[in-house]
């Protein structure tokens, strides 16, 4: 049945006791899905479309090492893990007005679902799979100096093209940005001016 992954990641039982839960994760999907689509995703739906890809492949391997039924939560939390990291030092509201670093959310999430009626191995796995992803994408390759394991396939690019100008990709600019910065500096010289021969007005 090779439809199960994908009807696992769409279906939420829906009862008494599971009815708040389910919409509280709702809006934590719309709330910071759109936050990264807008943000550190700005213009760029094929880089966002591999994250989903990535952290959902992640998830369906795990629930099948783990005999998962259900995977929306753990997908929800792996997307607003990674806005977390991205937004680490941005303060967030949560319930009864407490605030807090953003780097935090995702746990303080784990807890509060798991009083509501969460389960903690949902949110946990969600967590893990985010981190997996920030940490191959932006943490290795970019602080810590190591080879990019991760890359937007060109498919995606094909099919979801990027919507406007600027940086591409993470954090490298096209070829033609880089060659004008280049003019503009002089190619990393000093601009020391056009100069005048001897006897010249």
């Amino acid at each position: 049945q090779i439809w199960r992954p994908i009807t696992a990641t769409f279906f939420f039982p829906v009862g008494p006791g599971t009815g708040f839960l389910y919409l509280v994760n709702l809006y934590f999907l719309y709330q910071y899905s759109s936050r990264l689509e807008t943000g550190a995703f700005d213009g760029r739906p094929a880089d966002y479309m591999f994250m989903l890809l990535f952290n959902w492949i992640c998830i369906v391997i795990t629930g099948l090492a783990m005999d998962m039924q259900l995977l929306m939560i753990p997908l929800i939390m792996s997307v607003l893990y990674v806005w977390a990291q991205l937004n680490r030092d941005t303060i967030v509201s949560f319930w009864f007005g407490t605030r807090f670093k953003a780097c935090y959310l995702p746990w303080v999430i784990l807890g509060f679902n798991y009083i509501i009626g969460g389960s903690v191995i949902n949110e946990l796995i969600g967590n893990l799979v985010g981190h997996l992803y920030f940490f191959l994408m932006f943490k290795y390759p970019m602080d810590l100096g190591g080879r990019n394991f991760l890359s937007t396939p060109q498919f995606l690019y094909r099919w979801l093209p990027n919507r406007r100008g600027g940086v591409s990709g993470f954090g490298v600019p096209p070829a033609s940005m880089r060659r004008a910065a280049e003019d503009q500096q002089g190619g990393g010289r000093h601009n020391w001016g056009q100069g005048f021969r001897l006897g010249d007005q």
